[in-house]
């Protein structure tokens, strides 16, 4: 199986965890299985372009339920979308 575009993951990525809002998250491999039947290879990928789009401001990394820095994303790891990304004002 080839890895699909990063494009493709992002999107993913995006579509899912704005489905749930900012109360809830994703694992990784939700993600994976939701774009392809062979979705252990494309494991790192997505670890690697949610760490980019946590970077890019756009969803939080969580390790134990608390954001963290994509540096330092190792072990488990959960994604969720930022609440500024689905309009939530939290002041």
């Amino acid at each position: 199986m080839s890895i699909p575009p990063d494009a493709v993951i992002a999107e993913a990525i995006l579509r899912l965890t704005e489905a749930l809002g900012p109360a809830k998250s994703i694992s990784p491999n939700e993600v994976a299985q939701a774009i392809g039947a062979e979705w252990r290879p494309l494991l790192g990928a997505v670890r690697r372009v949610g760490a980019q789009l946590a970077r890019d401001g756009r969803i939080d990394v969580l390790r134990k339920g608390k954001p963290i820095d994509p540096a330092e994303m190792i072990g488990v790891i959960r994604l969720r979308i930022r609440p500024a990304e689905r309009g939530v004002d939290l002041e």
